[in-house]
């Protein structure tokens, strides 16, 4: 009986990974594309995946697995691996932000010797 209830908390939790994944999925749909009609169905598509995700979430089950994974200290694992996350995305917009105005100088110079050993034209 244990391994059947295993089997189907393990199924429920892929579930909503795979709903809140679609959901963002969506949402990420809405912020990149340019028309607005398109826009507002894949927001309100994602929001309702990520919603129905919640609501299955919110079930007295999958509450009990929940409060024996936060005993577990599990989320020291999550706050770790978060701040990693974190952190590696202010260094990538760090590096992105001093190397543009580099490669802009580059390209700049690059195009200033082309244009140098091109004959004059009257």
């Amino acid at each position: 009986m244990e391994t059947k209830l295993t089997i189907s908390v393990l199924v429920n939790f892929l579930g909503i990974a795979g709903l809140i994944l679609y959901g963002f999925t969506l949402f990420a749909e809405y912020h990149a594309r340019g028309r607005w009609a398109k826009n507002i169905t894949a927001l309100l598509a994602g929001l309702g995946m990520l919603t129905l995700a919640l609501g299955l979430v919110f079930t007295p089950q999958n509450a009990q697995v929940i409060e024996k994974i936060a005993e577990t200290g599990a989320s020291e694992v999550f706050v770790g691996i978060s701040s990693a996350l974190l952190l590696s995305a202010i260094a990538a917009f760090g590096i992105i932000t001093y190397l543009k105005p580099l490669r802009l100088w580059h390209e700049r110079k690059i195009e200033s010797d082309l244009n140098r050993e091109l004959p004059k034209i009257p």
